[in-house]
């Protein structure tokens, strides 16, 4: 029987076996390179995808990671207005300040005292407003429309009247309109710019030849009248002008072109208190003592009203315009 044989099968050389593991080690790290570098998140291609080899070698396509799109917020509706409602935070102005204009630096600044409610004239002289004076109208030659008594200075309106002197009231009627009607229902405007003095009774009215023939033919001369004080809806601004020889210790004021008579005129001292002028028959408010003479100046009509003036230099026989006008009655 044959033995077996104890000798085993020769095994190949040492070097040649360390060979062999290195080759496979190779292998192996290799194959988990790729694995790796083909799994890794940050893979970058071209077309947005990304290649991968998977285990069993097959090709497989990873979809690119799209970011969600934020979920647009609501538009809020807005509603406009014409015209913005107030808050608290934000006052409305109102229609008065934004029409208000802008102080001119040519015209005295102004201020206004509350106008009265009433039309109740507590201030009136002899001519009252209401009142219908009977009298006779008569005319006389207007020349450049001076007016002379009442100082007005040369016009291109004619449409004027001289008042007789119990009426006249020491110029207390200058620059009055009055509405003077005839017995034939004709009726003329006038302002009164002189007195008619003499033979010219009380409710008399002596008017330009212009105005008389208006309301009658002129050959007629003198012929009955009803005549009733006026405050035009139409007026310009007043005026104020210094007299000839003003100066800051003697002065004379004058108001032009009021819608209604004036009752009073005062100036403003150095003390701050306010002192009444007397008004000449001439129609100036003299200074004789230089009080106020440059400074601010309060007038008053016979309603009652009181606008003041301020700023008016002393400049003799210089009409110098203000922005302000008594109310309409």
């Amino acid at each position: 029987m044959a033995s077996r044989s104890s000798r085993r099968s020769p095994r190949p050389p040492l070097r040649q076996r360390r060979g062999v593991l290195v080759c496979a080690s190779v292998a192996a790290v290799a194959l988990v390179i790729s694995l790796v570098m083909a799994l890794r998140p940050g893979s970058d291609a071209d077309d947005g995808y990304g290649a991968a080899t998977s285990a069993a070698g097959a090709g497989v396509i990873v979809p690119p990671s799209v970011p969600a799109e934020p979920t647009p917020s609501p538009t809020p509706s807005v509603t406009r207005s014409a015209t913005p409602k107030a808050t608290p935070s934000t006052p409305a102005a109102t229609s008065a300040r934004a029409a208000a204009p802008k102080p001119s630096a040519a015209a005295p600044r102004t201020a206004a005292a509350p106008r009265p409610a009433s039309g109740e004239a507590p201030l009136a002289g002899r001519i009252k407003p209401g009142v219908d004076y009977q009298g006779v109208a008569t005319f006389y030659g207007a020349g450049n429309g001076d007016g002379h008594a009442c100082s007005y200075g040369p016009s291109d309106d004619v449409m004027t009247a001289a008042m007789n002197t119990t009426d006249y009231e020491t110029s207390m009627a200058c620059g009055a309109y009055i509405l003077v009607r005839a017995a034939s229902g004709a009726s003329v405007t006038v302002r009164i710019t002189n007195e008619c003095p003499g033979d010219c009774a009380p409710g008399q009215v002596d008017l330009s030849a212009q105005a008389f023939a208006k309301i009658a033919d002129p050959v007629a001369g003198r012929i009955p009248i009803t005549w009733s004080l006026l405050s035009p809806a139409n007026a310009d601004t007043l005026s104020v002008r210094y007299k000839t020889g003003s100066s800051q210790y003697w002065c004379g004021i004058q108001v032009i072109g009021h819608r209604n008579p004036l009752s009073r005129l005062e100036v403003r001292t150095s003390s701050g208190s306010w002192v009444r002028l007397a008004r000449t028959e001439y129609n100036y408010f003299l200074s004789e003592q230089g009080s106020g003479c440059g400074g601010a100046i309060r007038i008053s009509d016979i309603y009652g009203e009181q606008l003041t003036l301020d700023g008016i230099a002393v400049r003799p026989d210089v009409v110098q315009p203000t922005r302000v006008q008594f109310a309409a009655h």
